[in-house]
């Protein structure tokens, strides 16, 4: 059986943790569960108390059908790692977990909403402060990639907003080093990410770098901005699709009181060459607080998008060749997962 060093994480013994659901009452160690707070399709989240300190916390278990599951075990000792490495106000803290043979992650309470959340509630945000919130989370993504962690599954879901727009990055299942090895084609989905967030390079295969994680901000602030997504589609195929072979669609075309500067920015994070957008979060960063720095340049054509004096016939081939492009990662996912 997998087991991580002593004192890190809690670890699953099929005879013990999955003879019943966690409950109100029981304990983890020190940790006592108090009440459920959110369950999702792999693990529930439940509000606790720390009895030697008293504080709350948040205690994560996952469904006793994945405790045995090598795959989500990876992806949950990672993310617990990482957790605890970090320390900064704008990243989730997961705290020390004692073996008594489940598999759990002790977490900070975090006081706020997802974002997600708020944006279901309210569509879109004033200008200032969906700038202010994408800011913040420049600054976390500034410290976690200067650490060597790329995020790789940013969205609002993943994003905890206080009642003073104080944010904190949670969730880092998917997370991983800045100079890890590529995953394999088997675990493609969980490392591509979320399709409306998910960048140009990740669709493609690529293993992506903290300008991956740009350019999710980047469709974020868009929503934040429009109270849409830039890329739609009848399917989620056909959203990844449209973000290799098309510019979003303008934003002051949805919304004109966003100013063409802050266009501007946006367009730079979503650039569909990682080398053309913000090479760091603090670039970023400093053009949210400095729009009147910020030149705009003429994207009138679609340039970037096929050769500029191709042929109409070789245009329309190659507009064909990327839209195949995400069929065929799709149909090899496929096909590697069928064959185990």
């Amino acid at each position: 059986m997998l087991r991580p060093p002593p004192g890190e994480l809690a670890v699953c013994r099929a005879t013990k943790s999955m003879m019943k659901a966690p409950q109100p009452g029981d304990r983890i160690g020190r940790y006592r569960i108090d009440e459920l707070v959110t369950e999702g399709g792999m693990a529930s989240v439940f509000r606790g108390t720390d009895e030697r300190t008293g504080k709350t916390v948040a205690i994560k278990i996952p469904h006793a059908r994945y405790e045995m599951d090598v795959l989500f075990y990876d992806r949950f000792h990672r993310e617990a790692d990482i957790g605890r490495k970090l320390d900064h106000p704008g990243v989730v803290k997961v705290l020390p977990a004692e073996d008594d043979g489940r598999v759990c992650m002790i977490m900070e309470w975090v006081e706020g909403r997802p974002l997600r959340k708020i944006l279901d509630e309210e569509k879109k945000l004033p200008a200032e402060r969906a700038e202010r919130i994408a800011s913040r989370i420049c600054e976390a993504l500034a410290y976690i990639h200067g650490h060597g962690v790329i995020h790789r599954d940013l969205k609002p879901d993943n994003i905890m907003v206080d009642e003073q727009d104080a944010i904190k990055l949670i969730d880092f299942g998917i997370a991983g080093a800045a100079n890890a090895r590529r995953l394999t084609f088997a675990k493609f989905t969980k490392a591509m990410g979320t399709p409306d967030y998910v960048s140009p390079e990740q669709v493609k295969g690529k293993r992506g770098d903290a300008r991956s994680d740009i350019y999710s901000l980047g469709v974020m602030l868009y929503e934040m901005l429009t109270g849409q997504v830039p890329f739609q589609g009848p399917n989620p195929l056909a959203a990844l699709n449209q973000r290799l072979v098309s510019a979003p669609p303008p934003p002051r075309e949805i919304d004109p009181s966003i100013t063409p500067q802050v266009q501007e920015i946006i367009f730079r994070a979503m650039e569909r060459d990682p080398a053309n957008r913000y090479q760091t979060a603090r670039d970023f960063a400093h053009d949210l607080m400095n729009p009147e720095q910020v030149p705009i340049m003429d994207r009138d054509d679609a340039s970037d998008v096929a050769p500029v004096h191709a042929s109409g016939k070789a245009r329309a081939w190659y507009y064909v060749a990327m839209a195949l492009i995400p069929i065929a990662i799709f149909a090899l996912l496929l096909l590697v997962a069928h064959s185990q």
